[in-house]
């Protein structure tokens, strides 16, 4: 039976939390938007006593509590001391710029005060929140992620895990449209020989078998995911003792579409024989510019 969880959703204003939560919904959580601190303990109490013994509980605390606010980081310490139920901490937030644009684009003004320019807004909210944050146990910027986007990563954080292994997350990327701000791991595969200067390969990507046939004619790229392999199949044990129930590497090239994309393919080959959860996601392979 899987055990029941207590989710604590929290952090800046317009980083998401609204969609996070209605995202853990749709997996079956029983949800709560802006529960007051007074009540977690009781909320927690009950989720305690429910009949259902796999039962999951996520809430969000943020700004909107208002002067209360203060008083989380005590009760929440308490609580996790004293806790039945599998608890923990998620602190959403964005960029500086991402998120005055988001509230531009929705034209609602800042919740912690309505009164104020949004970008003096954020940063005394950042202030305010600090000591929450840092006693998150997971901080996860959203800048980069669109609402499907976040929706998407929600649930592959939060899909049940009975009897299932680590989540290994694998991005192929390309450096010139930045690096994956969620990464753990950064492999950088510019090195190998590009596809992208043979003209007959540079249509296709790393996926199909023009390229694919290439990249494994050449000996640079057996002794790299030689010596990767033997890196994951070290590390990837070590991050499960540690608790974690998910991973994320990332693979870059230059553009995203050749190299990286195929590096990503052969990792995830290598890690999904060995029991682990993959998901591969090709970030730029479709990008031209």
């Amino acid at each position: 039976m899987q055990p029941s969880s207590f989710i604590i959703i929290t952090g800046l204003s317009g980083s998401g939390k609204g969609t996070f939560l209605r995202a853990l919904e749709d997996r079956g959580f029983n949800c709560v938007d802006n529960l007051p601190v007074s009540l977690l303990a009781k909320f927690h109490e009950l989720i305690v006593k429910s009949q259902d013994e796999g039962s999951k509980a996520a809430m969000v605390i943020d700004v909107r509590e208002g002067q209360t606010l203060a008083e989380f980081p005590a009760v929440y310490q308490d609580l996790k001391k004293n806790a039945s139920l599998e608890m923990s901490l998620w602190f959403l937030e964005a960029s500086d710029n991402v998120l005055v644009r988001r509230f531009s684009e929705t034209r609602r003004p800042h919740p912690l005060d309505p009164d104020r320019p949004v970008l003096e807004a954020i940063a005394l909210e950042r202030e305010l929140l600090a000591p929450i944050r840092d006693m998150a146990d997971h901080i996860l910027d959203t800048s980069q992620f669109t609402i499907h986007e976040l929706r998407q990563r929600a649930v592959q954080l939060f899909e049940q895990r009975e009897g299932r292994h680590l989540l290994v997350s694998l991005v192929s990327f390309g450096f010139k449209y930045g690096v994956p701000i969620d990464s753990d791991l950064v492999f950088d595969v510019r090195f190998l020989p590009n596809p992208n200067f043979v003209p007959e390969l540079k249509p296709y990507t790393g996926a199909d078998r023009e390229v694919v046939d290439y990249m494994n004619s050449q000996e640079a790229t057996h002794e790299f995911i030689d010596h990767v392999h033997t890196f994951i199949d070290f590390l990837l044990p070590q991050y499960e003792k540690e608790g974690k129930s998910y991973v994320t590497i990332s693979i870059g090239c230059t553009g995203g579409r050749h190299r990286s994309v195929f590096i990503a393919n052969a990792i995830a080959k290598h890690v999904a024989v060995r029991s682990y959860r993959v998901k591969v996601s090709h970030r730029d392979a479709e990008k031209t510019g």
